[in-house]
């Protein structure tokens, strides 16, 4: 039984994981954050990740007083530089060329903010993907079929992008897609939500 009776809100636009959060069968509201995702020069990429979950966390706050709101953001990183969503074809023709037959680290910040106490849980997870070696037949393909232009290394492994992974190394499957589940589970609990 949940003791915590607060409204809980993800503070995201992406459909990803909005179905991801679905999967716990907890009611929640979905409130899209307008913020700037650039990384700052002194940061890392974790940091970067970290800072940017807190902060649409914090701007969904100011609409809900009373609420959990969760804030989650991801920044992948191939041999020290970051992977930004490609947007278009080319440059995603460009990444998966770049990282095809080499690994990729996405590093998936979560964080749940008590907006009416202040309380912030944040974690980290990151998450090791090998691409598989790709030919430029293969890469079009690929593109042409899904269109992964607003993923961050150009490509979904919750759909026809697993057919570019030789393997992936990690805690938590869903922090891939992009909302660490078995880490929201414990900061939901710390506030009195139960899941099951």
């Amino acid at each position: 039984m949940n003791e915590n009776t607060q409204k809980l809100v993800l503070g995201s636009s992406s459909i990803y994981r909005k179905e991801l959060l679905q999967r716990l069968q907890i009611p929640f509201e979905t409130m899209s954050p307008d913020i700037d995702e650039a990384s700052l020069d002194h940061e890392t990429s974790e940091e970067t990740a970290m800072r940017l979950a807190a902060t649409k966390a914090r701007m969904v706050a100011a609409a809900y007083p009373q609420a959990l709101i969760i804030g989650s953001d991801q920044v992948a990183v191939f041999d020290n530089q970051r992977l930004g969503k490609p947007l278009n074809h080319v440059k995603a023709t460009e990444q998966l060329r770049l990282i095809q037959d080499k690994e990729v680290v996405f590093y998936t910040a979560i964080c749940l903010l008590n907006s009416a106490t202040d309380r912030l849980q944040t974690h980290l997870v990151p998450y090791r993907v090998k691409f598989r070696p790709l030919t430029h037949q293969q890469i079009e393909r690929y593109l042409e079929k899904e269109q992964p232009y607003h993923c961050a290394g150009s490509a979904k492994s919750e759909g026809l992008g697993i057919a570019l992974i030789e393997r992936m190394t990690g805690n938590d499957p869903n922090a891939l897609i992009g909302l660490p589940l078995i880490a929201l589970i414990d900061m939901l609990a710390n506030e009195g939500v139960t899941v099951i």
